[in-house]
């Protein structure tokens, strides 16, 4: 399964007006699985991380949940936010240009990277017959 962490913490803020990451990934992986029938293999966790120097809080906060979540068995992978200027328009017209973290794709990379080392074909003894993503449109399978 394949959590794309800034999406899921989205779409918990637009279900159960959550403003808090405070989602078990580990639990939500088995009990999708589970309501599937499916075995759970592998559960990976992806975000971007706030540098400290730019938010210790969340920084702080992020690695010691990344850290919990691979004692649970999650692969978790994360790098470092990157950050743009944009230009937001204010409802009295007023543009201003703030700086914005931004996650850019690195679950994309890794499922690519897995679907080329595994082949879109039979899949090999001991390994997955498809990939589940976890985003904020909802749970999609994908069968190889």
């Amino acid at each position: 399964m394949f959590v794309d962490g800034q999406n899921l913490f989205r779409a918990a803020r637009a279900a159960f007006d959550r403003t808090y990451p405070d989602y078990d990934v580990h639990a939500l992986g088995r009990a999708i699985c589970a309501s599937n029938g499916w075995a759970p293999s592998e559960i990976r966790f992806y975000t971007g991380l706030p540098e400290p120097s730019d938010n210790v809080r969340w920084y702080r906060f992020w690695m010691a949940k990344l850290a919990a979540m691979g004692r649970q068995g999650v692969y978790v992978v994360s790098r470092p936010l990157r950050y743009r200027n944009q230009t937001v328009r204010l409802p009295d017209g007023t543009e201003h240009t703030v700086l914005v973290g931004e996650e850019k794709g690195i679950d994309v990379v890794d499922l690519r990277r897995t679907v080329d080392r595994d082949g879109p074909g039979d899949r090999p003894p001991g390994r997955i017959a498809s990939w589940t993503i976890v985003t904020a449109g909802g749970v999609h399978d994908l069968a190889r």
